[in-house]
């Protein structure tokens, strides 16, 4: 007895003990998790130094009287610095290659072929070819495009062009640039005029191929030009003015007009380029480790509170926290690039995708948390966050379904509203007016909508890397040409009718309860799926006059019967089906008893002590509330087919007597179950129950017409 006490603490010491060794396992599991969440976070946001004063153009300065920190440079605005851009580049001159050969090899040319037209020795002749080709060689000295100057975008508004000829360069006048098509024109002229001139060569001069002879020396230099743009305009200085150290900026309370903006986004500038003048870069570090810090503290907090789940399961856990990085990465990184707005980035995509995995309450509050860390560090960051959170939520709002595609396009289309309505209305409070307003951000916007679309590759992707399941999964599943299904519909008829009215009672109850009704439907189809293993040995696919149960004894039986869940669950796995299905193939009896078959067996045993672990299912407890009202609809069902009576008092006295007996026996500790959704269950079992067994409601007796009288 000693040695069996001893034993006995020694096994509850060794339970306490491992007991809290893995409870201390969880707790080192999420700190380091989150701990290291908080690393990459850290390390993907910029480690500038922020300026600490917030303001806007149009309104009053909040904060207390501003004088000048150090001497710093006013900054010009973009529109200061793209008028003097313009102007300097209006005094580029375009460049133009200029070819020097070709006027010696076009006249030489002319020369040869009037050879051949005329005889040798007559200077009358001479003279004529002379004087063409004078005025051939004034039009390549002149220079010769391919086509008319003014077709030139380059020459839009000039009078002159540059002629390039190695490193000398000659300004020439438009006025006196032929192009290929007034040069053969002028040539022509010049024919003409020979004709009269010299009558005896008028046959000689017609059969020259005046075109032959004409042939652009002139081309667009556009490297040159080029570089002289960039010189020009690189020279322009991008400051105006000087703040003196003391030098007062701005009183409290008065209006932050455009000079008084410049300067102050002038000082931001110099302020973050100078590192605050004294301000010890670890010290900016330790800032940002601290607010980092902050947030995983409170999104610990939230998911304790009100998800406790998902702490518990490391799949989910680390997908919403590498995801959140992701996010807060990829933003900042897309904000390193000056030609890229930060809104491109599908921002509502998170929320999207979180909300479809879990739920939206902590779809909205994760996002609260990625758009305050990026948005601190994002241009204008209360515009982002607010641009951000509620595109956000208008995203999480508008896809409550997204099964069909036209739910997620109409998701897009309402994000890119909220993005626009938004911008605008800040646009006007700032400005006052829509003289400025930006409409390429518009087109950013869009963009960012229709990248949205993405979200259904990476749901598919996310399933298949974590375990997911969507509610698009679920509805394919919930196909009764699923293959499984099929096979229970052919081999176990009845089972799969049974299984279809727990699906359609399942979800009216869900609908009404709240829950997943994609789920519930799924998991109710293949809850019972264990019983093709063995379909003859299940009551509805019996044939009338032939049960098997009646050779056997009620020990075997039962083992039998229990097995179909553990064949379930085996099949589940075989056919790869999501482990949330599983759970409802595992758990829709519980750990009951296969109460028929114990009864039985102590009738025919009175003198025997019964093994009562040989008639109970294995379990474990549902753990959702969808598992639960399948567990619970389950056996109902199955009970109301065998009522003798079907009358509104028969089906009310099972549903209640069923219901509270799965309460007595502690099977829905482990659900979500409040008191008012077992009214409910109870109430909308009870109406469905009359209506499938078309129960009449009894009518009140007419009285006579003494007793009317009275």
């Amino acid at each position: 007895m000693f040695f069996f006490n001893a034993f006995r603490d020694y096994t509850m010491i060794m339970d306490n003990f491992l007991k809290k060794l893995k409870g201390y396992t969880r707790i080192f599991y999420w700190v380091f998790v989150f701990v290291m969440t908080a690393v990459l976070l850290y390390l993907a946001m910029p480690g500038d130094l922020k300026f600490k004063y917030e303001y806007q153009k149009g309104f009053p300065w909040k904060h207390e009287n501003l004088v000048a920190p150090f001497d710093f440079a006013i900054l010009k605005t973009d529109e200061e610095i793209n008028r003097e851009k313009e102007e300097q580049l209006q005094s580029v001159v375009p460049y133009f290659s200029f070819d020097t050969t070709l006027v010696s090899i076009q006249t030489q040319k002319l020369k040869n072929n009037w050879q051949t037209l005329v005889p040798p020795g007559d200077t009358t002749l001479d003279e004529a070819v002379l004087k063409l080709s004078h005025a051939l060689k004034s039009f390549y000295t002149s220079g010769i495009l391919p086509r008319a100057p003014e077709t030139y975008n380059v020459l839009s508004g000039e009078k002159e062009l540059k002629k390039r000829v190695g490193n000398l360069v000659v300004k020439t006048p438009l006025s006196k640039i032929h192009s290929e098509k007034t040069a053969y024109n002028a040539i022509l002229d010049t024919i003409s005029q020979l004709e009269n001139e010299y009558p005896g060569l008028a046959e000689q001069l017609t059969e020259l191929e005046t075109e032959q002879y004409i042939s652009a020396n002139l081309e667009y230099d556009e490297v040159t030009t080029r570089k002289e743009m960039e010189e020009v305009t690189r020279n322009i200085s991008t400051t105006r003015g000087m703040v003196q150290t003391g030098e007062r900026i701005i009183l409290q309370g008065e209006i932050v007009d455009d000079e008084k903006f410049q300067i102050m986004e002038s000082l931001e500038a110099s302020y973050e380029n100078e590192k605050g003048q004294g301000i010890k870069s670890y010290m900016v570090e330790i800032g940002k480790g601290s607010l980092v810090l902050l947030f995983m503290g409170l999104l610990f907090t939230f998911m304790y509170i009100y998800r406790l789940d998902i702490l518990h399961q490391f799949s989910k856990l680390s997908f919403m926290l590498l995801f959140l990085v992701t996010i807060v990465f990829f933003t900042n990184f897309i904000n390193t690039f000056p030609n890229l707005s930060i809104y491109l980035v599908p921002f509502a995509i998170f929320p999207i995708i979180i909300r479809t995995f879990f739920d939206s309450r902590t779809a909205i509050f994760t996002l609260l948390i990625a758009t305050i860390l990026t948005g601190f560090y994002a241009p204008n960051n209360y515009e982002f966050v607010l641009m951000q959170f509620s595109a956000g939520v208008v995203a999480v709002f508008s896809l409550n379904k997204m099964h069909r595609r036209v739910h997620l396009v109409m998701a897009a289309f309402w994000v890119f509203l909220t993005y626009a309505i938004i911008y605008t209305a800040l646009h006007v409070i700032y400005e006052g007016n829509l003289a400025s307003y930006n409409f390429k951000m518009l087109q950013w916007f869009a963009l960012s909508s229709v990248l949205l679309l993405l979200v259904y590759p990476l749901i598919f992707i996310f399933e298949k890397m974590f375990g997911f399941v969507s509610d698009v999964t679920l509805i394919e599943l919930a196909d009764t040409n699923q293959p499984l299904l099929r096979k229970m519909a052919e081999e176990a008829p009845g089972t799969f009718q049974h299984s279809m009215q727990i699906a359609n009672l399942s979800e009216e109850i869900i609908l009404k309860i709240g829950g997943n009704p994609f789920l519930i439907r799924a998991g109710a189809l293949y809850h019972d799926i264990g019983k093709i293993a063995t379909p003859e040995f299940f009551i509805e696919n019996q044939v009338v006059g032939i049960n098997p149960h009646d050779k056997m004894n009620y020990q075997k039986s039962a083992e039998i019967i229990i097995d179909h869940v553990k064949k379930g669950v085996k099949m589940a796995k075989k056919h790869k089906l999501p482990l949330s299905l599983v759970e409802f193939i595992a758990t829709h009896h519980g750990t009951t008893k296969a109460q028929y078959f114990y009864l039985k067996h102590q009738e025919e045993n009175p003198d025997k002590k019964v093994d009562n672990g040989a008639f109970i299912y294995p379990g474990p407890l549902p753990r959702s509330k969808e598992a639960a009202v399948v567990m619970i609809v389950d056996g109902i069902e199955a009970a109301s087919r065998s009522l003798k009576e079907k009358t509104k008092e028969n089906i009310q006295e099972l549903v209640n007597n069923m219901v509270d007996q799965k309460i007595k026996n502690k099977q829905l500790e482990d659900s979500d179950l409040t008191f008012r959704d077992i009214k409910i269950i109870k109430e909308t079992l009870l109406n469905k129950l009359m209506n499938i067994y078309h129960v009449r409601i009894e009518y009140p007796k007419e009285k006579n017409d003494e007793t009317t009288v009275k």
